[in-house]
């Protein structure tokens, strides 16, 4: 049995991995979870799961919960930042599961990995801001970083049994979000309300608009290039509206393997959690027969600009990569609360990059400096557009 702590229990990752450690008893033991705001959600996963210590993101927030928690659980409630590290190095714990939203989760999963626990990483920000020092301190510690975003997970499924240097470049497919399709003028008037009704997958309202604006998709070419020491020039992305090819590799041979499924966060989650096993799934299995067509495009790097400069923050690396995350984290707040259009978001975050000057090999101190830096002048430059 495998003990488990999950870094976002109450967010649509960390309820399908409690879906899938409920379906598979004997596999999975909580230990530890931390939420953000949802104490009601998390009271209802502690009467069920029984773990031994939980944080949320305050004192206030802590006191709701042990308001309205059962004492005679004996679950330790804990709240902040020293609540998460908690959590995060519970020493009965084996693995964590990093579901955090945001920066957020990047301090956690590194003092887990510090803690010498294994990371099953869905926080992508984590690999997007650190990823030279996550892939660093993981191998210094001897513990595994594997991917549950379901593109990277497909990546390295594609990639076991294979030589690293025998890929010829990686390929992470992307739905193409709700405005696939919508012209340049009509992007311009778009609401949150209508980013927000993704065709293909149920998920938090931060990646849920990153999607709409390809800028998840932007932030997984960064991950890709951690996860798989790849250079940037040899990750692509092509659009795919079907989410049923999440990722390809392709060989030096000619040779292409896909990793194809239905979209269910559970499936990727359930294989970081239990590998090198597998977890029998009892639902439906994909029918092709059904899906009938498969379709890719080409990214439109004109109307979705995010990818553009995700792109751009990969090549020079440093500190420029981090910039981008804080300030995206920015304006898509700032537009799901209507402070912002659409088209505002890749506007502001060019205009904060190109004001940065990146640092080389950063420290965890400097990436964490440039981050508040750059969520200051986002700020900033959204305020005075206003």
């Amino acid at each position: 049995m495998k003990n488990v702590a999950i870094l976002g229990s109450t967010g649509s990752v960390g309820v399908s991995a409690l879906d899938v450690i409920r379906n598979n008893p004997s596999q999975f033991k909580i230990i530890a979870l931390a939420a953000g705001r949802n104490v009601n959600l998390l009271k209802d996963q502690i009467e069920e799961f029984r773990p031994r210590v939980v944080s949320v993101i305050d004192d206030v927030h802590a006191r709701k919960l042990k308001a309205i928690l059962n004492p005679s659980l004996g679950t330790e409630v804990l709240s902040g930042d020293e609540g998460y590290r908690e959590v995060a190095t519970t020493g009965e714990v084996k693995m964590v599961l990093s579901a955090m939203v945001g920066s957020a989760g990047l301090i956690p999963t590194i003092e887990a990995i510090e803690a010498g626990k294994d990371i099953a990483l869905a926080n992508k920000e984590t690999m997007v801001m650190a990823g030279s020092l996550v892939v660093e301190r993981a191998s210094e510690k001897g513990v595994k970083v594997l991917p549950v975003d379901s593109e990277h997970s497909a990546i390295f499924q594609c990639l076991v049994g294979h030589r690293r240097e025998d890929i010829k470049r990686v390929i992470l497919t992307a739905s193409g979000g709700p405005f696939l399709h919508l012209s340049e003028e009509e992007i311009t008037e778009v609401k949150p309300a209508q980013a927000l009704k993704h065709p293909n997958w149920q998920m938090g309202e931060k990646i849920t608009i990153d999607a709409a604006s390809l800028m998840n998709k932007g932030l997984e070419v960064i991950e890709a290039k951690w996860f798989f020491d790849l250079p940037i020039d040899r990750i692509e992305v092509q659009i795919h509206p079907q989410s049923i090819v999440h990722s390809l590799v392709e060989y030096i041979d000619g040779s292409v393997i896909a990793g194809l499924g239905v979209p269910d966060m559970r499936i990727p989650i359930a294989y970081a959690l239990s590998f090198p096993e597998r977890l029998y799934r009892k639902e439906p299995s994909l029918d092709l027969l059904k899906v009938g067509t498969l379709e890719f495009l080409e990214p439109d790097f004109d109307r979705f600009p995010n990818l553009k400069l995700a792109y751009h923050a990969g090549k020079i690396g440093g500190t420029m990569p981090a910039v981008l995350s804080a300030a995206n984290e920015v304006v898509v707040e700032a537009f799901i609360n209507e402070q912002i259009k659409f088209i505002d978001m890749p506007k502001i975050i060019e205009k904060v990059l190109s004001f940065h000057q990146p640092k080389a090999s950063p420290t965890l101190r400097e990436i964490l400096e440039a981050a508040s830096w750059a969520r200051g002048k986002a700020i900033e430059e959204y305020v005075s557009s206003c």
